[in-house]
């Protein structure tokens, strides 16, 4: 849907037809336009009916309670109107605001605001045509997506936690929430730069729709990434039971250009010995095919973006650490008790042996 930047409700009036009633002035806020829809308190409760039924759960703020025995009272007493437009922006903001987008993106929420749907509103799967496209719409659109794009790495992390707490529904659950996500990412990107050819024939500079193309590119490159993170849950039992090399194998060219060919070598004087440098302190990057369509923002966020990936896989293997020393300690504090029993059972087997000695040697007295 058209990506709302605020919504608000600041006034009210009293409509006297078909009887009288008091209606909301809600104003809606988008990029590239705004409008206002009048509605009426039990429109409100309809719409969080419907949203309740399809959804099956209540969206996040609950609607201002309604004043069933005092209705003439409510239409006149200025207080509880101003009450009720304040409970019934914040129940707007509430659903468009939350991470969860399955009110917002019902059809019955949809239409309750105006939001246009279909081709024939100018839009294409609810998304804006390349044609409606300004410059500074596309870019608040590329925004809109790459935090989209984090909420996705966000939702894999969580898939991941949840794998490691060795809860598989939570896991798959958290995996179809990403694709579900992602999925819609990949489908406004593609829109994104079939807009491009838009803005190039309304006049835009060629340097700047170079700068453009190399944006959705990477987004495009960051999409695909994150596709690949999401074909396959990774199941906790393999990534404890695979070592770092097996779970991380490195690329036939990082070994060639660990190895030098040593590997594929043989004979005397080869190996590390006739291995060709291919470091070299101070010398010039090379360039790969993930930097080379970057400019100097776009690698400083790869790089930003590699270390938030190696913050998360440390703090995750930190977390796998704390928990088998905790197990490491409990089967320590098990074998104390153990050994404890053992003791205390030698003992007392050592004083049986040494009673039936006793008694061993009065019968023998006695005999």
């Amino acid at each position: 849907m058209t990506v709302i930047q605020a919504i608000h409700i600041h006034d009210h009036e009293e409509r006297s037809e078909p009887k009288p009633h008091v209606v909301y002035r809600i104003e809606i806020q988008a990029p590239v336009r705004s409008w206002q829809m009048w509605r009426r308190y039990s429109e409100f409760e309809d719409l969080h009916t419907e949203l309740t039924k399809v959804t099956g759960s209540p969206p996040p703020t609950p609607l201002p309670p309604k004043h069933r025995l005092s209705l003439l009272r409510s239409r006149r007493d200025a207080g509880l109107l101003e009450e009720r437009r304040a409970g019934l922006e914040a129940y707007l903001r509430a659903i468009i605001s939350s991470r969860d987008e399955q009110w917002r993106e019902c059809y019955a929420f949809k239409d309750f605001l105006g939001v246009p749907v279909g081709k024939q509103a100018g839009m294409e799967g609810g998304l804006l045509s390349p044609k409606q496209f300004t410059s500074a719409s596309w870019l608040d659109e590329h925004v809109e997506l790459q935090a989209r794009l984090r909420d996705v790495r966000a939702t894999i992390n969580k898939r991941d936690a949840l794998s490691d707490r060795s809860d598989p529904s939570g896991a798959h659950k958290a995996n179809v929430e990403a694709k579900k996500k992602l999925a819609g990412v990949i489908t406004r990107a593609g829109a994104l730069g079939k807009g491009l050819t838009e803005l190039g024939m309304g006049g835009m500079s060629e340097g700047e729709l170079q700068r453009r193309t190399d944006m959705v590119a990477r987004l495009e490159d960051d999409c695909e990434k994150l596709s690949k993170m999401v074909t396959v849950a990774r199941m906790t039992s393999r990534a404890l039971g695979a070592t770092a090399a097996q779970r991380n194998p490195a690329s036939d060219s990082d070994r060639a250009a660990l190895l030098g060919g040593a590997s594929s070598s043989s004979g005397p004087g080869t190996g590390f010995r006739n291995a060709p440098v291919t470091r070299v302190f101070g010398a010039k990057p090379v360039e790969t095919d993930e930097t080379r369509p970057l400019d100097e923002q776009g690698v400083f966020q790869l790089q930003q973006d590699k270390v938030e990936q190696q913050d998360v896989q440390v703090s995750q293997m930190t977390s796998v650490l704390q928990r088998l020393k905790h197990l490491g300690l409990a089967i320590n504090q098990e074998i104390r008790e153990q050994n404890e029993l053992l003791d205390d059972l030698g003992n007392d087997v050592d004083r049986t042996g040494d009673k039936l000695t006793a008694a061993k040697k009065k019968l023998n007295r006695l005999g």
